[in-house]
């Protein structure tokens, strides 16, 4: 037994759960109201599928919209299968839930956003909950070193 509980990696699994569980009922009853997600996924991943012309134009993360239009969701444990258009070019793509970096429905300002720590420290995943507002705005940086990711605005997305 561990002299630690591993709360980190426990509110990672939780709020995959979470995700999964929204997904299942929107697999199941379609997007209620105004209801539609953003959702950023590291492209590297090894379980991601995803065409090659799009890891070629998105060779680290990518953001796509569930809102409009999809087909054939179909959610697992491990991710989920999803249709989307992309300029009148339907894809379907694999993306496991530890692929996930952020989860945003910016119709009720509600935003998750997994961090992966350095490799030298213990921890694997943390898992943070914000409000929309915070999440989009970029984090101080504690030894100001530049970061790999950009953040981006959904500002223009909001009603």
């Amino acid at each position: 037994m561990t002299s630690t509980i591993d709360y980190g990696n426990l509110m990672h699994r939780a709020m995959r759960g979470l995700i999964q569980e929204v997904l299942t009922d929107i697999q199941k009853d379609g997007l209620p109201g105004q209801h539609h997600f953003f959702i950023t996924f590291d492209t590297m991943h090894p379980d991601v599928e995803i065409a090659d012309w799009l890891s070629d134009r998105y060779p680290g993360e990518m953001t796509v919209v569930i809102q409009h239009w999809f087909d054939n969701l179909d959610v697992t444990g491990e991710g989920f299968t999803i249709t989307l258009n992309f300029g009148d070019n339907p894809e379907t793509l694999y993306i496991p839930y530890d692929a996930i970096k952020t989860f945003v429905d910016p119709s009720v300002e509600f935003g998750l956003r997994f961090e992966t720590q350095d490799e030298d420290e213990e921890t694997d995943d943390d898992v943070e909950e914000a409000p929309m507002d915070e999440m989009v705005e970029p984090e101080e940086d504690k030894d100001d070193a530049p970061k790999e990711a950009e953040v981006v605005s959904l500002d223009q997305f909001r009603k």
